[in-house]
C-alpha cells in the first residue's frame, strides 16, 4: 500500500482576481466591533481549515503565521 506524498503550503500567488478576495474579505468586516470582527476571523479559519482537512498543511501555515510574533507574559 503507497501512501500519497506529502503536500506542502502553497506559498505562492493562488488567486485569479487577489483584489477581489480583498475587497470581499474587507466588507466581511465592515461595521463590525473589534471583537465582533476577531469573532468573524476565528470562525473563517475555523471553516477554512476543516476544508483542507490537512494536520500537516494547517500547522506549516500555523507556524508561518506566527513567525515573528513572540508570546506575550
Amino acid at each position: 500500500m503507497s501512501k500519497e506524498p506529502a503536500m506542502t503550503l502553497n506559498l505562492e500567488p493562488n488567486f485569479a482576481n487577489p483584489d477581489d478576495f480583498y475587497e470581499r474579505l474587507i466588507e466581511t468586516h465592515r461595521g463590525l466591533s473589534d471583537a465582533q470582527s476577531a469573532d468573524v476571523n476565528a470562525k473563517l479559519v475555523l471553516l477554512l481549515s476543516n476544508h483542507i482537512g490537512d494536520m500537516a498543511i494547517l500547522t506549516q501555515a500555523m507556524d508561518i503565521a506566527r513567525e515573528g510574533h513572540e508570546a506575550q507574559e
